[in-house]
């Protein structure tokens, strides 16, 4: 095994929201990361429709299905399989390529999404950039005037040019970062809300 793999492996074991997770009953940390969001920003409600973009391996989704009964819908996709979720529609495909909700618009689009990474900075840069495009253009066609997209995003060369394409499509944007996303990692997330008309 490979000393990165090594300190990975052991970053992660010794993790405190992996043990949280597990203990809890989540599939995975990130489930922390959109508590933690939605207990500061009040994203998720009884009776919403949420689509969760990238959802594998499902944290984000129970959270979602949790907070939005009774009545309440998610509908979960990802290209890899994601096991059943009580409450959750899933798919297995790709977001931009599938019929996600039936003449019906979401409240709140999630994206957790993430291009396969190659380890060179300005590549996974513009593949990440190029999936939140797409997820800016599907909340163009499926989320309410008023719905909220949260979306995963990475500082460095890209990121201003996604937060200026995500005030073009919203008028109030902010960047989050919440405890439970590892401090040295450069992930962050970004909360867009209030759709702008064309």
């Amino acid at each position: 095994m490979a000393k990165s793999s090594k300190q990975w492996l052991r970053r992660h074991v010794t993790d405190p929201y992996v043990r949280k997770a597990k203990a809890q009953g989540y599939r995975s940390r990130a489930a922390y990361k959109l508590l933690e969001i939605d207990a500061a920003e009040k994203l998720l409600r009884p009776g919403m429709t949420v689509l969760d973009l990238g959802a594998a391996p499902g944290g984000w989704s129970q959270v979602a299905a949790a907070r939005v009964k009774p009545g309440g819908r998610v509908v979960a996709i990802d290209l890899l399989p994601i096991a059943p979720i009580s409450g959750v529609k899933v798919l297995q495909g790709d977001f931009r390529e599938r019929m996600l909700l039936e003449g019906e618009k979401a409240d709140l689009i999630l994206s957790d999404v993430s291009p396969n990474l190659s380890g060179i900075g300005n590549v996974d840069q513009a593949r990440a950039l190029e999936l939140s495009g797409a997820a800016i253009d599907l909340c163009r066609k499926l989320l309410k005037p008023d719905g909220v997209f949260l979306t995963k995003a990475f500082q460095g060369e890209a990121f201003g040019e996604l937060v200026e394409n995500l005030k073009a499509a919203f008028s109030k944007v902010k960047v989050v970062k919440p405890s439970a996303s590892r401090g040295e990692s450069r992930e962050t997330y970004v909360l867009a809300r209030n759709l702008r008309a064309l």
